[in-house]
C-alpha cells in the first residue's frame, strides 16, 4: 500500500466537488449573461472622418457671377468633381462629409455654361466658411468659461516658488589661451 493512497482519494473528491460547483455555476451564468450586454455591443471600432469632393462656401458661390468664363469660375470654385463628356456645358461640385455618430452632410452646386460663359447656377443651401469650420470641431462644448483670476496670495506663492537662485560668482582664468585654427606647415614641405 502506498503512502499517497489516502491523499490521492481526497484529491479525487475535492476535484469532483469543484467540477460539480463549476457545472452548476454555468447554468446561472447564462441567465446573468442574458441580462448584461455583450462586450461586442459596447465596443465600436473607430471610423475616420471621410471628406470627399469640393467644399464650396456661400462666399465662393456669391463671388461667381453670370457671364464669367470657365477659367474665372474654375479660379473661384476650383476644379469640378464631375465634368461629363456628355454634358460639356455642366460642372458639378459635390461635397460629402461622413463622421461616425452624425448624419452625412452632402451638398451640391452645379454651374451651367452657354457659349463658354456662365449661364446659371443651381445649388443646395451652402454654409459659410466659419459655419463649416465650426462643424468640423467635434469636441464637447461647455458653457462655462474657465476662471482666469488669481488672488494676491496665489500670485505671491507663485513668485516665491519661481524665485531665481542666486548667481554664483564666476571664476575666469586670468589668461585665456586659444590654440591656432590651423597647424603651421613646415617650410621644407612646401
Amino acid at each position: 500500500m502506498s503512502v499517497f493512497g489516502p491523499i490521492h482519494g481526497a484529491v479525487k473528491w475535492v476535484g469532483l466537488l469543484v467540477l460539480g460547483a463549476g457545472l452548476s455555476g454555468c447554468s446561472s451564468l447564462s441567465s446573468v449573461g442574458n441580462a448584461l450586454p455583450s462586450v461586442g455591443s459596447m465596443v465600436t471600432p473607430y471610423r475616420i472622418d471621410i471628406i470627399q469632393g469640393n467644399f464650396v462656401s456661400s462666399e465662393q458661390a456669391a463671388a461667381v457671377k453670370v457671364g464669367m468664363t470657365r477659367a474665372q469660375v474654375r479660379d473661384i470654385l476650383g476644379t469640378p468633381l464631375l465634368s461629363s463628356a456628355f454634358h460639356g456645358n455642366r460642372w458639378d461640385y459635390v461635397f460629402t462629409f461622413r463622421r461616425q455618430g452624425q448624419a452625412v452632410q452632402q451638398r451640391r452646386l452645379t454651374v451651367f455654361f452657354q457659349d463658354e460663359q456662365l449661364a446659371r447656377i443651381e445649388s443646395d443651401p451652402l454654409p459659410t466658411e466659419a459655419e463649416f469650420i465650426s462643424s468640423l470641431d467635434s469636441r464637447p462644448r461647455t458653457n462655462q468659461a474657465p476662471v482666469l483670476e488669481a488672488s494676491e496670495a496665489t500670485l505671491k506663492a507663485f513668485a516665491e516658488q519661481n524665485k531665481p537662485a542666486p548667481a554664483a560668482a564666476e571664476v575666469l582664468p586670468s589668461a585665456t589661451y586659444y590654440p591656432p585654427l590651423e597647424t603651421p606647415v613646415p617650410s621644407s614641405i612646401r
